[in-house]
């Protein structure tokens, strides 16, 4: 076999690997939103639509595979926010921007949300997604003097309790109107952080992208 041959052969084995590990971890984003986490290898790989083989050639366990899944949400939960907060240069402005388009997330992109609210508080702590951009931005907003708290990590725990929670009660009542809800608690945590309120009315009047044409785990 030529080298070119060779490599291309590589390429295509590289290729259907990746597929495989695509659609395991896809798989497992949907267990995680379905809250079914406790079933077989076997029914993850015939729901990936792979051999039981494939399964052991990319993860040691389901555990491993549900950990690098919501390693995958995170990652695009975080590419959504870096789109739409991109070309910010007031902090304040950035963290609401970041909650605004979580909380309409959660509406838009329910599979998104519940394979990250599958995960509960230690997304909190988590190093991708929400948690580092807003503790990013609550730190430069007190360097700012826009916020008045005293610690970035406190307002890190309120402001990521808030959107779990925030995400919670938008899945459990679908007649809320999601935006204008989102918008109201980012309005009363700008406040709270300490925005004068007609700076948080301003702030949470500020233009949005359209979340629903971001990518999307389906995608």
């Amino acid at each position: 076999m030529s080298e070119a041959r060779a490599a291309s052969a590589r390429e295509r084995g590289e290729r259907r690997r990746a597929q495989t590990r695509t659609a395991l971890v896809r798989a497992a984003q949907q267990l995680l939103a379905e809250d079914r986490t406790a079933v077989p290898v076997l029914e993850i790989t015939q729901l990936a639509d792979v051999g039981m083989g494939s399964f052991y050639n990319h993860f040691s366990s389901k555990e491993e595979l549900f950990t690098a899944a919501v390693d995958d949400a995170l990652e695009l939960q975080g590419a959504l926010l870096d789109a739409a907060t991109e070309g910010f240069e007031d902090p304040a402005e950035a963290f609401a921007h970041s909650f605004r388009v979580v909380g309409r997330v959660h509406r838009v992109q329910p599979r998104l949300s519940r394979v990250l609210l599958s995960r509960g508080p230690e997304l909190i702590a988590a190093d991708r997604g929400l948690a580092p951009r807003a503790r990013r931005d609550i730190a430069a907003a007190i360097e700012a003097g826009r916020f008045t708290l005293a610690d970035a990590d406190i307002g890190l725990l309120v402001a990521g309790g808030t959107a779990m929670t925030l995400g919670q009660a938008l899945h459990d009542d679908p007649t809320i109107d999601d935006a204008a809800y989102t918008d109201r608690v980012t309005r009363e945590l700008l406040v709270m952080f300490g925005l004068a309120p007609a700076e948080a009315d301003r702030i949470c009047a500020l233009p949005l992208p359209d979340v629903a044409s971001g990518a999307h785990l389906d995608d």
